[in-house]
């Protein structure tokens, strides 16, 4: 999607231009100017003839030639209005700094959806309204608060948040970092975080995107795009909103085990985001993607001259999944050679504290050329005899020199190490200041490589089910007026699409269940069933094993009784009747619509201390063999389906097809909207896999 109007106009029109310093149109039209903006800018005021030194017009209609953008920075009353008038002066696209909108409440909302209806009618995009404005360093382009323009650079920032895009704008000034382009997101009434993403996608001049967010409204559409553009280049998101706080009420264990950032970074995931979790972080990140090469391979190497730092930072490394590479005895020998009798040729290569400038570049050029390693990390702590500039001079030429290795530097400390630090950054070689910072930076370069290295993988697709009968099912559930489909119905619905669980006979009486149960065979399973009734063992509603009709009769009635002494006003549909089987590792699988990215399915470790160990992953459907084999290994319940002490493993590919056969069915009924199958026993290699209970909820229309 280009958005040429909005990054490269050619002439900008500033509707409600103001003399008055401080104002934010006077502060919009001097940003312009200061920014060097070589195009044409038109003030609109209607009480004023010149404002800094510009000539003024009373509205765009009085402009002349093509106008490509206009800025709208007026009461919100008045908006309107100043939009028709801009779509019949041909207006390409607007920016509607203008607050007043949706986040006031309803009227507010009534008065965005006319704004956006006045802008599609006449093709204009609108960025906002009730936004910061936006920045092109390329163009000059400065339509925002900031005062001081970045410098240029080749970062995308979108924020969501005005307030914090326009103080990070000041703080990058300060470290002096690069900037492309800047987007205040505003209440996204038209244009939103996908449009940008897929604008900035396609923007050569482009090397990074980094998004603040709170909010994504098109979940599918946002994967889809962002899934294409990660392929060029790479997008790093932080989130606002992550606590558990924001997670929605639900009845299923599913939905209680999704919090309100759970499907985010599922999503995240999926679409191969990066996500750091501080502002620092996205903008550590950034440099290292702007300025430095990816590893081509696994193989970390510290370079270090001091111990403890070097242990903090392979402590580290091993926790993020870097592997520290064993370098070879012939590097080793030559580093022994040269470095003194104390110093550690391991990994890290310990150099010690009186090295100088000679002595890092020495052990830096000897590893960084090891074809073994793939990339450098740099510790330097002052001490009296360090040469930090020197060394950092040493580490610049080596940078050049290997160019195809990135190279990470944590020079640690303050005002000695200061001149180092600035002349690495400036060199474009990434400094931190402790070893924590540089370490997370390398990690997010190397889940980028490894991203960009996996082939993607399509979604599997099973051509052994039956669609027609599942409509049928959720049809006949609505028709009687209810949303949670019966424990046959649940079965019947697996059945079609191929997952093996138990088959339920549903029973409205004693007799009629000691009828299913010879059916059946002994032993068999009563179990209560109501839609008010989600955990049914918390009272009284399962009893198991049950090997004679004698039994079938007590265990009915003890169901009964206990359901009515507990929840009297529930209403019951009967006892479902199945026959009992052979207990094996007990896992869960199911799934919970989220509003934004669709159907989420979750395994994990079951049984009734679900919701308490919480051992779970989840991943956005559809699914690939690859995301459902990923899900397994996530968990913890994964060690012992492999088997351990003595136990012989578990029949994992079938645990993987029934995984992906759930996602296959929640993705083609989206109007499935939580499932549960809990638990699901498994058994050994070739013995599959039987899912016992199976709730499903569906939409009511």
């Amino acid at each position: 999607m280009k958005l040429d109007a909005l990054f490269r106009p050619k002439s900008v029109a500033i509707i409600g231009a103001s003399r008055t310093p401080g104002k934010v149109g006077n502060i919009l039209t001097r940003n312009m100017i200061e920014a060097g903006f070589q195009g044409e800018i038109y003030p609109v005021n209607p009480s004023a003839d010149e404002i800094l030194g510009l000539k003024t017009y009373t509205s765009v209609k009085e402009i002349p030639g093509e106008l490509d953008l206009a800025v709208i920075a007026i009461p919100a009353a008045y908006v309107l209005g100043v939009a028709e008038e801009c779509g019949e002066r041909g207006v390409k696209a607007l920016v509607v700094i203008s607050a007043g909108f949706k986040e006031i409440g309803h009227e507010g909302a009534l008065l965005e959806k006319q704004l956006v209806e006045i802008s599609g009618r006449y093709g204009m995009r609108v960025q906002g309204p009730n936004c910061l404005g936006l920045i092109n360093t390329e163009s000059q382009l400065n339509l925002s608060f900031a005062p001081a323009m970045p410098k240029a650079g080749r970062i995308g920032f979108i924020s969501q948040s005005g307030a914090l895009g326009t103080a990070v704008l000041d703080w990058i000034v300060k470290e002096n970092i690069g900037f492309h382009s800047f987007v205040s997101l505003g209440n996204k009434g038209d244009l939103d975080e996908v449009d940008f993403i897929e604008a900035m996608g396609e923007d050569e001049d482009v090397r990074v995107i980094l998004l603040y967010l709170e909010s994504i409204d098109r979940g599918r559409r946002f994967i889809e795009v962002a899934s294409r553009v990660v392929r060029d280049k790479p997008i790093v998101v932080i989130k606002g909103g992550t606590s558990s706080a924001g997670a929605r009420a639900a009845g299923s264990h599913t939905g209680a085990l999704v919090g309100s950032f759970v499907a985010y970074k599922t999503a995240f995931e999926k679409a191969g985001v990066i996500l750091a979790e501080s502002v620092e972080e996205l903008f550590n990140y950034a440099v290292a993607f702007t300025e430095q090469p990816l590893p081509k391979g696994e193989g970390v190497v510290i370079v270090t001259n001091a111990g403890g730092p070097g242990i903090l930072a392979t402590d580290l490394s091993e926790r993020l999944g870097l592997r520290l590479t064993n370098l070879g005895s012939e590097v080793r020998g030559r580093l022994m050679g040269r470095l003194p009798e104390a110093a550690s040729v391991g990994n890290p290569v310990d150099i010690l504290g009186d090295a100088r400038a000679d002595l890092y570049t020495y052990a830096i050029e000897e590893v960084i050329s090891e074809e073994s390693v793939n990339a450098i990390v740099v510790i330097l702590t002052p001490q009296a005899m360090t040469e930090s500039l020197e060394t950092a001079q040493g580490i610049v030429a080596l940078q050049r020199k290997h160019g195809d290795k990135p190279i990470i530097c944590i020079f640690m400390g303050g005002g000695r190490v200061q001149t180092a630090d600035e002349y690495l950054r400036s060199n474009g070689v990434p400094s931190f200041d402790f070893p924590e910072k540089g370490i997370k930076t390398l990690a997010a370069m190397y889940e980028y490589a490894r991203f960009m290295e996996e082939p993607e993988h399509p979604p599997a697709r099973f051509d052994d089910v039956d669609p027609e009968r599942v409509k049928g099912i959720l049809e006949s559930t609505r028709r009687d007026s209810r949303v949670v489909l019966l424990a046959n119905e649940a079965a019947e619905v697996m059945e079609a699409y191929g997952v093996n669980s138990t088959r339920d006979m549903l029973a409205s009486s004693a007799e009629e269940a000691e009828r299913f149960a010879d059916e059946l065979g002994y032993p068999v399973v009563l179990k209560i069933v109501s839609p008010e009734i989600l955990h049914k063992t918390d009272i009284g509603g399962v009893h198991l094993n049950i090997g004679s009709a004698d039994e079938v009769r007590t265990a009915f009635e003890a169901i009964m009784n206990s359901v009515y002494t507990f929840m009297p006003q529930a209403k019951i549909h009967g006892v479902a009747v199945s026959r009992m089987v052979t207990p094996g590792k007990e896992l869960i699988m199911g799934m919970s619509q989220d509003v934004q990215f669709g159907p989420l399915v979750m395994f994990g470790l079951g049984g009734i201390y679900v919701n308490f160990l919480k051992d779970v992953s989840f991943r956005l459907a559809p699914l690939s063999e690859r995301e459902a084999q990923e899900m397994m290994e996530e968990t913890r319940a994964y060690t012992l389906l492999k088997g351990i002490r003595g136990e012989p493993p578990s029949d994992i590919d079938a645990l993987r097809e029934t995984i992906l056969r759930v996602g296959q069915l929640v993705s083609d009924f989206p109007e499935i909207v939580e499932m549960d199958l809990n638990p699901v026993f498994v058994y050994g290699v070739g013995e599959g896999c039987i899912a016992l209970d199976v709730k499903i909820t569906i939409t009511g229309d």
